[in-house]
C-alpha cells in the first residue's frame, strides 16, 4: 500500500479518524474484559487506582502510536513501544508482571487487529 501521506483524501481521512476514535474508545474496555477473565481471583500484588489511571494513559498512547506506525507501513518500529515501556515501567513489571505484560500484550494485539482492519478499509476506498 502506498504511503497515505502521498495522496490524502477526505474519505481516507474520515476512515482514519473514525478508526482512531474507535480504537481509543474500545481498547480500555477490551483490555479490562480480557484481563478480568484471565486474572487470578486473588492478585498477588494488587494494582492501585493511580497505576490503573497511568496505565490507561500509556495504553491510549500505545494505541495511537501503533495505528499510526501501521498506516505508515512502519511495523518494524513497533519495537520502540515495547522498549520504551519496558524501560519506563521496569519496576512495576517486576512487582506485577502479569498485570503489566498481559495488559500490554492484549492492548498491542487489539491495536494491531484494528490497524489491519483499517488498512483493508482504506484499500477498499482506493
Amino acid at each position: 500500500m502506498k504511503n497515505l501521506l502521498d495522496n490524502p483524501s477526505i474519505g481516507a481521512g474520515l476512515v482514519i479518524a473514525g478508526g482512531m476514535l474507535f480504537l481509543l474508545f474500545t481498547s480500555g474496555w477490551v483490555v479490562g474484559k480480557i484481563l478480568r477473565r484471565i486474572e487470578p481471583k486473588e492478585p498477588q500484588y494488587p494494582v492501585s487506582q493511580e497505576m490503573i489511571k497511568v496505565g490507561r494513559v500509556i495504553g491510549k498512547c500505545e494505541n495511537l502510536l501503533i495505528l499510526i506506525l501501521m498506516l505508515l507501513d512502519a511495523e518494524t518500529a513497533l519495537a520502540i513501544i515495547f522498549t520504551a515501556k519496558a524501560l519506563v515501567r521496569k519496576e512495576d513489571m517486576v512487582k506485577n508482571s502479569f498485570f503489566f505484560l498481559a495488559g500490554t500484550m492484549v492492548n498491542v494485539t487489539y491495536s494491531i487487529l484494528v490497524g489491519f482492519i483499517l488498512k483493508i478499509a482504506l484499500k477498499s476506498i482506493g
